[in-house]
């Protein structure tokens, strides 16, 4: 049979059949004897022991389209990257290295911000401004109002999504919404420091409809973008690439070089200046990490 692996934990791999049943399955060796980890997302072929306790062994992963490091997971059409627009206001420089590292995956990504009950427009149109110029899918939701979930329904149809982002977003919330059965512990945000209470202990993906999962993760507070050389990291900020064209030089890294499209788009207002700032910090980030 054929199935797609939609958690995995202390050496066993719960197997959905993409129906109506999920099977409890073990790894064959032959897979840590060649060094394979099967990972949540997979698509596989497994064998049913004992269809009345929903037991199984997984024989085979099939061709993996892509996978993440982290969160561990594969076979991701899109990822549902989730901010809060409030409460705790959104670390775009968080958000902008969940953006590199969905590129870089060629994970195509869109953006959410959640708490718009606590916001007004002019917050919102700040966010899209931003976002919208770089080339991503911008949307607003208001988990605990409804608002806007019937959208993020159309938009996850037929796919696998993963939802990301830092703890104490909403993203247990939006996905118990989309999913009442996932019954997924939520947490609020600690006064103290505005952080969220990792709630989500583990990825695993929610069967939503034929062909529909959703992946909640465990939240991040931080993100290391450092398995790249520092000149690589323009190619993941998409919004540079139409100007690159009109750089003086062949591989302007758009920082200190001279008649710099990037930098005359910047000055004219055509690229955000949160963005391009959080690139080079990021660059400079990458660029002492290698001098280590």
């Amino acid at each position: 049979m054929t199935g797609k692996i939609i958690k995995g934990i202390a050496g066993f791999y719960y197997v959905h059949n993409g129906r109506d049943r999920v099977y409890q399955c073990r790894a064959k060796g032959v897979f840590r004897n060649r060094k394979i980890k099967p990972l949540v997302g997979d698509d596989v072929l497994f064998s049913v022991l004992d269809e009345a306790e929903g037991e199984g062994n997984i024989e085979e992963i099939l061709p993996r389209r892509n996978a993440l490091i982290r969160p561990e997971v594969a076979n991701v059409d899109q990822a549902l990257v989730l901010f809060a627009i409030q409460d705790p206001e959104p670390n775009f420089n968080l958000l902008d290295r969940f953006l590199v590292m969905m590129e870089r995956a060629g994970v195509p990504a869109v953006l959410c911000f959640n708490k718009i009950d606590l916001c007004g427009e002019e917050r919102m149109e700040a966010c899209r401004k931003i976002y919208e110029a770089a080339g991503y899918p911008v949307t607003f939701i208001s988990a605990r109002e409804h608002m806007g979930v019937p959208d993020i329904q159309e938009l996850i149809h037929g796919k696998t999504t993963v939802l990301a982002g830092p703890s104490g977003v909403g993203k247990s919330s939006l996905t118990n919404i989309i999913q009442p059965e996932a019954a997924m512990e939520t947490g609020g945000i600690s006064e103290k420091i505005k952080r969220g209470k990792h709630t989500t202990r583990h990825s695993q993906l929610f069967y939503v409809e034929e062909d529909t999962y959703l992946m909640d993760t465990p939240g991040f507070s931080s993100m290391y973008v450092n398995d790249m050389k520092p000149e690589e990291l323009k190619d993941y900020f998409p919004e540079f690439s139409s100007y690159e064209q009109q750089c003086r030089f062949n591989g302007c890294v758009h920082i200190g070089e001279p008649d710099c499209g990037v930098k005359t788009a910047l000055e004219r207002g055509e690229i955000s200046e949160s963005r391009y700032g959080n690139y080079r910090l990021l660059y400079q980030e990458l660029k002492e990490k290698r001098r280590y």
